[in-house]
């Protein structure tokens, strides 16, 4: 009696761990178009109307982007979509040195994966994911189909622009350097950035676009800065299976290190510029 027992136990718990689901059979794409208004500052008041909106065509493909979001209940793959430049008919060599790679995201591990290229040289950066403390806000809107509640969040903005490179950034780092009086006395200067989000509980997902994740539902918009990231299209459990891994060719390094290499290049470029001149 026990035996036919135990083979009875067996044989129900190894039915319904066949209809256990599998996190990996969940999956949604979700398409994202970005604007970045331009700030021409000082220089711009220089220019003429004409002279703006010619500059912003010319910029067309460095102030508008579109991203694809690949994603099952933990893991997520998030990339640009190749674009021809708007003047030259090539892609945008110099831009992608300085731009966003195939971005993985594993929310269960706390784990970031990007992969990065610079100067033809491969980067995988390896890293934890930029912890976000969200505020969550009453406020509801429908987003197409989907309804959204707001959220804000005051982040780090070298977090959000680690894999970019700023002129500004080298000179306050040297001028920072050179004062040792400064250091000492004085803690650095954190610059953060504020951030707006909505995010749909329709979609049971904690993803996001880009840096952006960590709220209970998937983030339909972001406002960041100058710049609006929108979900113009989403597809749930697309009839051909998608591809989510994490990429795995390059050098291995940190979110830290890398900008500290990029930092490094750009200085070296700048040296010899001026040796070549001298």
């Amino acid at each position: 009696m026990k035996s036919i027992l135990f083979t009875f136990i067996f044989i129900l718990t190894l039915t319904m761990s066949s209809f256990r689901p599998n996190v990996q059979e969940f999956q949604g794409q979700a398409f994202y178009f970005s604007k970045t208004k331009m700030d021409l500052g000082n220089w711009g008041a220089r220019m003429s109307e004409a002279q703006k909106k010619q500059m912003q065509v010319r910029l067309k493909d460095r102030l508008e982007k579109t991203y694809v979001l690949n994603f099952n209940k933990e893991e997520s793959v998030f990339n640009e979509e190749d674009k021809l430049d708007a003047i030259s008919g090539a892609t945008d060599s110099w831009g992608k040195n300085f731009s966003q790679g195939e971005q993985y995201k594993n929310v269960k591990e706390n784990a970031l994966v990007q992969s990065q290229e610079f100067y033809g040289k491969q980067f995988l950066v390896k890293d934890k994911l930029q912890a976000i403390e969200w505020k969550m806000g009453s406020e509801s809107r429908q987003i197409g189909q989907y309804t959204c509640f707001k959220a804000t969040a005051s982040i780090p903005t070298a977090e959000l622009t680690w894999y970019n490179f700023s002129w500004n950034d080298l000179r306050a780092d040297a001028e920072t350097k050179t004062d040792s009086t400064v250091v000492e006395a004085t803690e650095p200067e954190i610059k953060l950035t504020e951030v707006e989000a909505w995010y749909t509980p329709q979609i049971p997902v904690s993803h996001g676009p880009g840096e952006y994740w960590g709220l209970p539902g998937l983030i339909l918009e972001v406002s960041a800065d100058n710049t609006t990231m929108l979900c113009s299209k989403i597809v749930m459990n697309p009839k051909e299976k998608i591809k989510i891994e994490a990429p795995d060719k390059g050098k291995e390094i940190t979110k830290s290190l890398y900008q500290e290499t990029i930092q490094g290049k750009m200085l070296e470029m700048r040296n010899n510029r001026g040796r070549r001149r001298g």
